[in-house]
């Protein structure tokens, strides 16, 4: 895809939100199934993922840790909105790698102190791609992966989270 057929796909995207900005608001859904044992499968829409308690709080590591599954979020909509920040500007991007890291301390999460928090401590992500852009385009690349990028949005500017239980 180039920047013309983007510009072309969102454009009237674009337009009918401008003059109906309630179109752009839009609820995205996950669902799991408390599994067998400590786990809960989660259909992604794509395939049914199993997730379970890490190796660090007493999983066997053959289920996905829910933690691992934030940062795959993270590294999927970067690489997504990089590219598409990319195409947007013109800049090719023919190959490359996103990663990210995030640092815990499972005493918070088993209870152990309650000092330490529960969650992570710190994300780190990083970009490596072979590109011809320029330090000044890629200076922009970054400035507005991050801009749009929903999940790094979500996880830098945080968002309050209502819990409700059923029986």
């Amino acid at each position: 895809m180039n920047s013309f057929e983007l510009k072309k796909l969102q454009a009237p995207l674009k337009e009918s939100y401008q003059r109906d900005p309630e179109m752009a608001c839009v609820t995205l859904k996950a669902e799991g199934k408390i599994g067998e044992g400590i786990s809960c499968k989660v259909d992604t829409g794509r395939a049914l993922v199993e997730a379970g308690l890490h190796p660090a709080t007493g999983g066997n590591g053959l289920l996905a840790c829910s933690g691992d599954m934030l940062l795959e979020a993270l590294v999927a909509c970067a690489g997504v909105t990089l590219s598409a920040v990319a195409t947007a500007i013109g800049v090719e991007i023919p190959g490359g790698s996103i990663r990210a890291e995030g640092d815990l301390d499972f005493r918070g999460t088993l209870g152990v102190s309650k000092e330490a928090p529960v969650g992570f401590i710190a994300i780190r992500l990083y970009f490596a791609f072979t590109s011809n852009a320029t330090d000044e385009q890629i200076s922009s690349l970054a400035k507005l992966t991050e801009r749009y990028c929903v999940v790094y949005q979500t996880l830098t500017k945080g968002v309050p989270v209502q819990t409700y239980y059923d029986k």
